[in-house]
């Protein structure tokens, strides 16, 4: 089935692994065959990555947009799940269940349980700086 997107003026997206800039107009892309897809909206980019859980949806990304050197990237993710999980013990269940997508491949899924991590951690440190602040 084809995967119909509308896009913005200069609204980017990422497509197996291209990056993709519309122009001055709206349009509507259409991508016929099954191909990792990410809107401008849900990109990470690398110095954006500045807390434990971004990095984590940062390599998240790499795997699902691009499938090259996965076990390094896999490598990766499970050294900064390790330290995140030695910091922060609330955020294992977490983890856990995105850990297991990652073991199924299912990276896009994956990602948006790391989008939820990413709310937990900004909270948190809401929550401590304005404990600070009192």
């Amino acid at each position: 089935m084809a995967l119909k997107i509308k896009l913005k003026p200069h609204e980017r997206l990422i497509i197996g692994g291209a990056v993709v800039a519309n122009g001055d107009a709206k349009c509507d892309l259409i991508i016929e065959n099954e191909v990792p897809v990410l809107r401008d909206k849900d990109i990470l980019r690398e110095k954006e990555a500045t807390t434990p859980c971004k990095r984590i949806y940062f390599v998240i990304q790499l795997m699902y947009v691009d499938g090259r050197d996965l076990v390094e990237k896999h490598n990766i993710y499970w050294s900064l799940v390790k330290d995140l999980v030695e910091a922060a013990p609330s955020t294992a269940d977490t983890l856990a269940e995105i850990s297991g997508l990652i073991i199924e491949g299912r990276y896009y899924p994956a990602l948006k349980l790391a989008r939820k991590l990413i709310e937990y951690e900004e909270g948190v440190t809401e929550h401590v700086l304005g404990a600070q602040c009192l």
